[in-house]
């Protein structure tokens, strides 16, 4: 078939979500598709046209999104649809053509998205790169901790008063953790802290707790919500070390009337697993990968990060979709910088443009790839210098399902 992709105008933004609901079976309430369509008022907006008929659908938050030792510009998908009518078509695969054009345009090397369907994303270039815990508490006896929990007080702040608290401690997160989104005080309001969710309904509104006196800098902070049920469902958290997340995790394991916490998603070296006396109180739940990466502009990622030692080696990548980034690289980095150039010379390690993405952020090992016989090492011992000038002192993370 033969697709028209191009912008969806604002007039066209209810159809498209109107899509999205049919596309994962959902019912989205009043409040949710006004703070929706508020969000994509902001974003870039792919459609796929039939005639006239709105096929296909994604959109792009423009954010900023942390690699080690700096920032990059980031297309963060959201929303991706077909119809049921248009699947296996070819209407996926146009609308990422038409979103890697704009991401040239826009100067965006990177791109990211959550994927409803693993399977999916990986022939066009996705790796996963973050990785998340979901975490259980059993709440209902003293949370038995290993370390003395920070003793400064706790206070709980309202959502219109919570931003210029948290947020420093958020970006503070920011810095340690490559993967997590940059945020604007509308971001805060409308995607983290809105009070009006109409999809949540057995839950308690969003509590914000903040751990540290009035007059000075917070040390942490925690978002939850209290369930009827007993269940205390921590949204997310952020402290300065590990006492001051000693304290916040207490507080959440000693709410009244309540009995488990849960949390989505913790960093895969959250303190917690170590600091927990009890791992019978304190349980992993799931293990998955959170935040899946692109890199769209292979040589601006490269060379704008960090890198933790020296490495010179030639780096042979595959990329079916954006052949500019194919071919053979010669990679030089040290803590100063890196180059990455056309080489002629024979290439050290082999690999696909989606592994190479699940490595960037330092959380994937490059060896455990090769071992999986994804990468093919042709130099023995370059898997593990690449390793070693790609190692981040924190694990990347994502917690936020945006």
């Amino acid at each position: 078939m033969t697709t028209d992709i191009r912008d969806i105008p604002e007039a066209h933004i209810d159809r498209a979500l109107e899509l999205a609901d049919l596309a994962f079976h959902s019912k989205t309430g009043d409040a949710t598709r006004k703070r929706q369509r508020d969000m994509l008022l902001d974003c870039a907006r792919v459609g796929a046209y039939d005639g006239e008929e709105l096929v296909g659908f994604t959109a792009a938050h423009r954010l900023g999104l942390s690699v080690p030792g700096d920032e990059l510009p980031a297309a963060a998908l959201d929303f991706v649809s077909v119809a049921p009518t248009h699947r296996r078509r070819g209407v996926l695969t146009a609308m990422m053509d038409g979103l890697w054009r704009r991401c040239a345009a826009d100067r965006r090397p990177l791109a990211c998205l959550w994927a409803s369907e693993d399977a999916i994303y990986g022939r066009f270039g996705f790796g996963p790169a973050t990785e998340a815990y979901s975490v259980e508490i059993d709440s209902s006896r003293p949370l038995d901790l290993r370390i003395t929990p920070d003793r400064r007080p706790l206070r709980l702040l309202g959502p219109k008063d919570a931003v210029p608290v948290i947020a420093p401690l958020y970006e503070a997160s920011r810095a340690r953790h490559a993967g997590r989104l940059a945020r604007d005080e509308a971001w805060w309001r409308r995607s983290v802290l809105a009070q009006d969710d109409d999809d949540d309904d057995d839950d308690g509104p969003s509590r914000i707790v903040v751990l540290g006196d009035k007059d000075a800098s917070a040390a942490g902070y925690a978002i939850y919500r209290a369930g009827e049920k007993g269940t205390v469902t921590v949204e997310e958290m952020a402290a300065a070390d590990a006492p001051a997340a000693a304290a916040l995790w207490t507080y959440l394991a000693s709410i009244d009337l309540t009995r488990k916490v849960r949390a989505w998603a913790v960093a895969a070296d959250d303190p917690l697993l170590l600091f927990a006396a009890d791992r019978d109180q304190v349980r992993v739940t799931g293990q998955w990968p959170a935040l899946w990466l692109r890199l769209v502009d292979v040589a601006e990622a490269l060379t704008t990060r960090s890198w933790a030692a020296p490495v010179d080696l030639v780096l042979e990548v595959r990329d079916a979709a954006l052949p500019a980034n194919a071919g053979r690289f010669r990679l030089t980095a040290d803590r100063s910088g890196a180059t990455y150039e056309p080489a002629d010379a024979p290439a050290d390690l082999a690999l696909d443009v989606r592994d190479l993405a699940s490595c960037y952020l330092g959380g994937t090992p490059v060896r455990r790839l090769a071992r999986a016989g994804l990468v093919e090492e042709r130099t023995p011992g370059a898997a593990r210098l690449l390793d070693a000038a790609l190692e981040t002192e924190y694990l990347p993370f994502t917690g936020e399902d945006y």
